[in-house]
C-alpha cells in the first residue's frame, strides 16, 4: 500500500498537500518541527533518527520543509545549511529505494537572473535560465536541487524538482510593494508573472509525485499562468498595463472598479509551459479567472488558501 510522507506538514504548502491527500483518500504520513493536526512525527528532519523513522514504509515523498526567503533577516546563514542541505541530503539517502521523490524549490533561484539591466525587456523566465543566487536561501536551494539530481544519477531515485513562485498570503517582505499596493491588488497583479494560487501548487505536486518514475529527473517552474508572450517583454518593461491590455482589454474598466491599479512595470515573466506539457498540469487560477471571481465578490485566494490563512514566519 502506498504511503506518502510530506515534510514541512505544519507550514502552508506542508498542511494543503496533507489536507489533498487525506481527501483522496490517500495514506499519508507528515513530519514537521511544530505539532498540528496534520502533523504525525514532530522532529527535525535535520535528525538523522527523526528521517529514518519517518521513512519507514514510504513509498512517495513530498519534501515540502525548509526555511523561507523571509527568514533570511532573523535566521544564521547556517541554519539554512543545515535544513535547506543537510536536511534534504539526510532525506535523499533514506530515501533509497522509494518510487518517487519530490523537492520544492523556489524561483528565488534565479536571483540576479531576474532583473534585467535599465531599460531592456523584461526578463522571460524558463528552465534554461542559469540560476544566479543573491542569498544564503537562494544558494542553499541550488545546492538541494543538485542534490537531487544527484540522487538520481547516483541511486536511480526519480526525483523532481519544482520551482515555485511565490504562493504565501503573507504580507510581501518588501516594504515598498506593501505600500504602494493594497495587498489583494498586489497579489492579483504578480499572478500575471510571478505568483501561484496554493491549490495549483498541490496539483502540481501531486502530479510531479506521479509523473517522476516516467521523467526520472526534471526541473519545473511552477506558477500562474501568464497571459504574456515573449514578444511582450519589451512592452512589458516599459509600460505593464499597456502590455495587460493585449490580452486583458477590460482591465481598465475593471480596475476602475475594485480602486486598484496595475504596477507600471514588469521586470520578469515565469514561463511554466514545461510543466504544462511534462507534468499535464493545468493551473486553474490566473490573472483573468481571479479577476472575474474578485468582480464577482470573491477572494484573490482559492478555497484552499483561505482555509489555510496565514501562519507567518518569525513565530
Amino acid at each position: 500500500m502506498a504511503l506518502t510522507l510530506v515534510t514541512g506538514s505544519a507550514g502552508h504548502l506542508g498542511e494543503a498537500l496533507v489536507r489533498t491527500l487525506r481527501e483522496r483518500g490517500r495514506d499519508v504520513r507528515g513530519v514537521d518541527r511544530l505539532a498540528s493536526p496534520y502533523t504525525d512525527i514532530v522532529g527535525s528532519i535535520v535528525d538523522r533518527a527523526v528521517v529514518e523513522r519517518c521513512l519507514d514504509g514510504v513509498t512517495d515523498v513530498l519534501h515540502a520543509a525548509t526555511l523561507h526567503k523571509p527568514h533570511v533577516a532573523t535566521r544564521a546563514r547556517q541554519d539554512f545549511v543545515d535544513t535547506n542541505i543537510t536536511g534534504t541530503l539526510n532525506l535523499l539517502e533514506a530515501a533509497a529505494g522509494v518510487r518517487a521523490f519530490v523537492f520544492t524549490s523556489t524561483t528565488s533561484t534565479f536571483g540576479d537572473a531576474l532583473v534585467p539591466p535599465p531599460n531592456a525587456p523584461a526578463a522571460w523566465i524558463t528552465e534554461s535560465v542559469v540560476p544566479a543566487p543573491k542569498n544564503i536561501y537562494g544558494v542553499t536551494k541550488v545546492a538541494a536541487e543538485d542534490l537531487c539530481a544527484l540522487a538520481h544519477r547516483n541511486q536511480g531515485l526519480a526525483c523532481i524538482v519544482l520551482r515555485t513562485s511565490r504562493f504565501f498570503p503573507e504580507a510581501d517582505d518588501d516594504p515598498t510593494a506593501r505600500d504602494a499596493f493594497p495587498d489583494a491588488n498586489l497579489k492579483l497583479n504578480e499572478l500575471l508573472f510571478r505568483r501561484l494560487d496554493l491549490e495549483d501548487a498541490v496539483e502540481a505536486h501531486l502530479l510531479a509525485l506521479a509523473r517522476a518514475p516516467a521523467l526520472g529527473f526534471g526541473r519545473y517552474i511552477v506558477s500562474a499562468t501568464t497571459p504574456f508572450v515573449p514578444d511582450d517583454a519589451a512592452l512589458v518593461r516599459r509600460d505593464a498595463p499597456a502590455a495587460v491590455r493585449r490580452h486583458v482589454p477590460e482591465l481598465d474598466a475593471s480596475y476602475a472598479r475594485l480602486g486598484w491599479r496595475m504596477a507600471p512595470s514588469i521586470d520578469r515573466i515565469y514561463d511554466n509551459a514545461r510543466a504544462r506539457a511534462d507534468l499535464g498540469w493545468r493551473p486553474r487560477h490566473d490573472f483573468a479567472s481571479v479577476l472575474a471571481r474578485v468582480l464577482a465578490g470573491g477572494d484573490v485566494r482559492s478555497e484552499l488558501a483561505r482555509a489555510i490563512g496565514a501562519k507567518g514566519y518569525h513565530a
